[in-house]
């Protein structure tokens, strides 16, 4: 079964670590109302919040734990609203995707495996921009200078 390329790439985040700049407009005044993203599972914020103070260049994993493996507790994390990028969370916005993140929780990982090596042959199908139409970012958060 083939699904759309969009579920797979937040799969990416299911390993590595990410700085708190990269999320923190969730922790710290959100909005006008809240200071803490709605969307955040309100304990899971807290914890963050007391690593990410605002202006510090702090490191936590993408998926507490597991860091330094690939594999499903990320759509767990999800599941839970604990998904630390907007993209994460937007996942549980849509009914298909948020039925594909629920079909991962009791999924054998090998599914998951699978899914993602045929989103990567997707994404490798995708036209790069080159020359002056793109560029190739030394930090992928960043524009080059």
């Amino acid at each position: 079964m083939i699904i759309s390329i969009k579920y797979f790439f937040s799969g990416a985040h299911a390993i590595g670590n990410s700085h708190c700049f990269s999320f923190d407009n969730r922790l710290h005044k959100y909005n006008a109302v809240s200071d803490i993203d709605p969307s955040f599972d309100p304990a899971y914020a807290i914890i963050l919040r007391n690593k990410c103070k605002p202006g510090n260049n702090t490191v936590v994993e993408m998926v507490p734990g597991s860091s330094i493996s690939f594999d499903t507790n990320y759509y767990k994390l999800v599941a839970k609203r604990q998904g630390l990028f907007h993209s994460d969370e937007s996942l549980l916005d849509d009914t298909e995707t948020r039925n594909y993140v629920y079909s991962r929780l009791d999924a054998p990982e090998s599914s998951f495996f699978y899914d993602f090596g045929v989103s990567m042959i997707n994404m490798g199908s995708v036209g790069v921009l080159t020359g002056n139409a793109g560029e190739i970012r030394k930090n992928c958060a960043l524009v080059n200078y």
